[in-house]
This record gives C-alpha cells, structure tokens and sequence, in this order.
C-alpha cells in the first residue's frame, strides 16, 4: 500500500501508517476511533496507551453530502498552515498544535482536545446558551482578524491562494444558491464580485459552532482548511448565521438567540478595535449574514436541522430582506426576528 492508497478509517492501514511514519513504536497498538460530523475529511481519533491522543485528518476529494460536491485533497495542507499560524494569533489555548503533516496521503495528525470536551453546535440546539461563551466567540475572530491584519506583510502572502475558499463556499453557498433561486441571484453575483474584491486579513472560512469543542469552560478552534486572505465580513456573516438560524429553530430560546447575535457583533467589533476597514466592514457583514441564512437552506449544504417548513420559511424571509438589505447588524437581527 503507497501513501497515495492510505484511508485512515481502515485500521490495518492506519497502524501500518503510524508506524512506518515513526509516530509511534513499532511493537505499539494504540486505540482508533473514526470520529463523525465531517463532509470533507476522514477523521480518527488515535490514542496511544501512554495517554497522548492525537486527531488525524485526511482529505477526501468527493465531499459526503447528497449532491456532487468536490475539493482538491490538497487544501488539508493549507489546514496545516493554518495551524502553524492560528497558534501565533488567536488567543492562548484556543487552537491545537500541528504533529504532523504527510503531503503524499493529505494527511495532517494534530493534538486532540482532551475530554471531557463538548462540541458547541451540539450544545446550542440543546438550549446550552452561555454568554461567557459568545464572548470567547466574538473575541476569538476578532483577534485573529485584528492581529492578521497587524501582521500582514508576513501571513497575507502564506495565504494569498482563495481556492479552496472558491471551491468550498463561493460556489456551492453563493453560486450554487444564486442558481436555484433567481429572485436572490443578482444580490448574490454582486456579493460574490465585492467578495473578490476584498483581500483585507486572514479568513477562517469556516467559522461554525460545529467548529468549537468547549473543555473547561474554554472554546477551541477547529477545521481551517478554507482560511485565506480575503474578506472578513464573511466570517462574520458566516457566523451570525449560526445564532439566527438557532433563534428560527428554537422559538422557546428565540430572544436569547436574538441578544446572542448582537452580543457577538458588538464583541468582536469592539476586539476588531481601530483597523482601518473596520467602518466599512458593517454592511458588508449584514450582506453576507442575508447570504449565509439563505445558503444554509437553498444551497449545497443545507442546516439538517431543520425541517422543509423551516427552510421554506428561512428563504422567503431573507429573500425579502435582500431586497433592501439592512445596512446594519442589529437592524438585520431585528428585522429577521420580526418576520419570524
């Protein structure tokens, strides 16, 4: 078997691998678990009897998701870059370290976050709204954003290729959604094309609740393989999504959605601080949060929480907010709200 042949989920293979990579002993039989959630990755969990435990990734060029979605396997490496450079920006202890990185099999190994953990996502649809956790959440993007930007002659080259960023969202958020959804495609073509056109400080890309592990209180980042240099505001639309679409499917907890959202804008803008985009970067934001809503239910990668009603409900609501887009976050959480 080459390296080009190795999938991680089969655990004869995986063995082999971590022996002949010299991460453990040859004579050594540590425990593996694949780990579910994921669209784009194999994902296993290695723990040796030591106690160390690892996480290791590889990338699949066919996504898992029901329509025909692919991605150069390469991007896991611009993963690992991202790694290297998240533990320089964001604040201590929220991104785990690099191990390995294997180019011949898109593979990268890195420090698993130890248990007992919980993922955010699964907390938040169980109610578990914490808002010392949306502050770490808005002060996390805000740093890595603020000190990106600080930093720019150095990181803005590492990270000047937005392929993956095309590949995994561009297309199949906003293109893709744009075609399924005429009323909505002239707002998403030009969101797109301003998109483009913003090469400002590094891009997490993906930015989710499903992407945090919370482990003493403390929220971890995870999956960076769409960073890149571009538009912040889509991370922040990215983001907010995630609250709104919450408060649509938890009308019980719908307020304390809505107050989350407007805590986090204001977090993260007051960590943002005096960048020189920073005034310009508002309308923007609220742009792609009507985007995201709108891919979340139209395009190729729908919320599966939430039922055809929900999506319906979802599109015909944001489609008529693009129509006259808030030029504000809190206007557009208050207006999404109401139509709720």
């Amino acid at each position: 078997m080459t390296t080009t042949q190795l999938d991680i989920e089969q655990p004869e293979q995986l063995l082999a691998w971590l022996q002949e990579s010299g991460l453990i002993e040859p004579d050594e039989q540590p425990a593996m678990q694949p780990l579910s959630g994921g669209v784009s990755n194999r994902t296993v969990l290695v723990q040796r009897p030591s106690g160390q435990a690892w996480v290791l990734k590889q990338a699949l060029e066919k996504l898992r998701v029901a329509v025909d979605w692919f991605s150069n396997p390469e991007r896991v490496h611009r993963e690992a870059m991202g790694l290297r450079w998240l533990t320089q920006l964001a604040p201590p202890g929220a991104i785990p370290a690099l191990v390995h990185e294997d180019h011949a099999a898109h593979l990268l190994v890195m420090d698993a976050v130890p248990q007992p953990h919980a993922n955010w996502k699964t907390m938040l649809l169980a109610g578990q709204l914490d808002s010392n956790h949306v502050s770490q959440f808005a002060r996390l993007l805000g740093a890595v954003h603020r000190r990106a930007f600080e930093r720019r002659s150095e990181v803005a080259p590492a990270f000047a290729d937005d392929s993956f960023f095309e590949s995994l969202r561009l297309e199949p958020y906003y293109s893709f959604t744009a075609g399924q959804l005429p009323p909505a495609a002239d707002f998403l073509h030009r969101l797109i094309a301003d998109t483009r056109r913003q090469r400002l400080t590094l891009v997490h890309g993906d930015f989710s609740p499903k992407n945090i592990l919370v482990y003493q209180n403390r929220l971890i980042l995870l999956d960076h393989e769409v960073i890149h240099w571009g538009d912040p505001a889509f991370d922040v639309g990215f983001s907010l999504t995630h609250l709104l679409s919450k408060a649509h499917h938890l009308p019980a907890r719908r307020a304390d959605f809505a107050a989350a959202a407007g805590q986090y804008w204001q977090e993260y803008a007051a960590t943002l601080g005096d960048v020189p985009w920073a005034d310009a970067l508002e309308p923007r934001a609220a742009r792609h949060t009507l985007a995201c809503l709108l891919a979340r239910v139209a395009g190729r990668s729908p919320l599966e929480y939430f039922s055809a009603e929900l999506r319906a409900r979802q599109q015909q609501i944001v489609t008529g907010l693009m129509q006259a887009p808030p030029q504000t976050i809190s206007t557009l959480i208050q207006q999404f709200i109401e139509r709720l």
